[in-house]
């Protein structure tokens, strides 16, 4: 297996595996806190370092996770005394224990293959340099296996307590209601993100990391309101991103990672610009015929309030209307016309009046339209 095969089965790995617990982040409005504990977990990394002296413990991935599961509780500890937003308290406890991480590092762990810089942005190129000897052969790269187990227990953990998941997503209440502490659930996620950030940052880095665990799940957001088809959605994009991400790199030379990111990024602005329910585009048209029917409404109703009285020619009068009503008179065409196609209005003697069918068929639309 060549290593260009290599690095995209990685980043495929790891997209997938950050993109099932980041869907519930995205669903719980918490996606920022990944950002959060990406970061802080490094602290987490360095005090284990500290007692174990051994880069390769798995103690390490045991500070690391314990960190993140720390930093949400310092978070939701600020956040419950109403002094601070949630979003406040992310941006006092992320560059705090982030800074103390870096202080130690180059105060007590200069000499040593902590690199701040291979954190945060991660270098996927060496990855497939770090192999899997087993009985005396070559059997990959390491992070392939590492991240494969990653992905075998968020998938499992997923699986598993789906129910649990979900009703602690979209209701809390309910799933104490149920006999399921949503505590519980959300400190259980939160230790399977803070894993998910360990496990995969060595190979792809905490920025990639983020990017995996926000960028796939909320462009399934805009495409679909099915969680289980969310879920899968969020880990094939994940996946298309990773391997365009690589494509792009080798093709312009740049940062593998940061090419990932950047085409996750893009991916995202397209669906969210084109997305066929939730997209900029659909969401302008849509606002744009609502502001078109509220205004036949508005027309109609002005109408059929002065319809026989004596204010008439005025009120109704086709050059005169959009006077009472504060309109252009171009906008104001455009709405007597629309109502004419809808056979609900028609132009008598320079003024315009309601039809029969107007009176029948257009009261009964829009006080229909207005109960809603």
């Amino acid at each position: 297996m060549t290593p260009q095969i290599e690095i995209q089965i990685i980043a495929v790995i790891v997209a997938a595996a950050c993109a099932l617990p980041g869907t519930f982040l995205v669903l719980r409005r918490m996606s920022m806190m990944s950002d959060s504990i990406t970061h802080t977990i490094l602290l987490g990394i360095v005090l284990a370092f500290f007692v174990t002296h051994d880069l390769s413990s798995p103690l390490l991935i045991a500070g690391a996770a314990l960190m993140g599961v720390v930093t949400v509780w310092l978070t939701e500890m600020l956040s419950r005394t109403r002094l601070l937003a949630e979003d406040a308290a992310i941006g006092v406890v992320f560059p705090l224990l982030f800074s103390i991480a870096i202080i130690l590092i180059t105060r007590y762990a200069g000499s040593v293959h902590l690199d701040t810089d291979s954190v945060l942005l991660g270098e996927l190129a060496f990855a497939p340099f770090d192999r899997m000897i087993l009985w005396g052969r070559d059997v990959g790269a390491k992070a392939i296996y590492t991240t494969g187990i990653l992905l075998v227990i968020n998938l499992a953990a997923v699986v598993l307590l789906f129910k649990e998941l979900k009703i602690a997503a979209f209701d809390p209440m309910l799933a104490a209601v149920l006999g399921f502490s949503p505590a519980l659930v959300h400190y259980g996620l939160m230790t399977l993100v803070s894993l998910t950030a360990v496990g995969a940052f060595q190979a792809v880095g905490s920025v990639l990391v983020v990017a995996f665990m926000i960028g796939p799940p909320v462009t399934a957001y805009l495409l679909t309101d099915d969680l289980k088809h969310m879920l899968i959605l969020s880990g094939v994009t994940g996946a298309v991103n990773g391997i365009l991400g690589y494509q792009a790199a080798a093709f312009f030379d740049v940062s593998i990672a940061g090419s990932m990111a950047v085409v996750t990024g893009i991916v995202f602005l397209g669906v969210f610009i084109f997305a066929p329910r939730r997209g900029l585009i659909r969401s302008l048209l849509k606002r744009r015929n609502q502001k078109i029917e509220f205004s036949k409404a508005v027309m109609f109703l002005h109408l059929l309030n002065h319809e026989n009285s004596p204010e008439e020619p005025s009120e109704a009068g086709v050059d005169t209307v959009h006077t009472h009503l504060h309109w252009t008179c171009k906008f104001t065409g455009r709405i007597i016309k629309s109502l004419a196609r809808d056979g609900y209005v028609e132009i008598l003697g320079g003024l315009v009046k309601l039809t029969s069918l107007g009176r029948t068929d257009g009261i009964d639309h829009y006080n229909e339209l207005f109960s809603k």
